[in-house]
């Protein structure tokens, strides 16, 4: 799998895990050059508390374009240290 924006790929893998029709890629997977901190952080009752980061391609940001939890719940341990995306990045196979 394939995270694109801006024409970059952002993240690929093999490894993807889907979540609520989510692809979650390993952060090993993740070309960080792209990725800039977001301060934005969202509550899933049952994954727990999500951070996000901005994705900043040729002088173009999508802002908490990417999101992740840090420290998942129990229930969604699995995706401890795997990053997903939406707002216009593709994911392609």
């Amino acid at each position: 799998m394939k995270a694109i924006w801006n024409g970059k790929v952002i993240a690929e893998s093999d490894h993807t895990i889907n979540i609520e029709g989510n692809q979650y890629f390993p952060t090993e997977s993740i070309n960080k050059e792209f990725l800039s901190d977001s301060n934005t952080v969202t509550v899933c009752h049952w994954k727990g508390t999500a951070s996000y980061y901005n994705i900043n391609v040729d002088g173009k940001s999508n802002e908490d374009a990417a999101w992740y939890y840090p420290n998942p719940s129990s229930l969604a341990y699995k995706i401890k240290d795997y990053v997903a995306f939406w707002k216009g990045v593709e994911i392609t196979k």
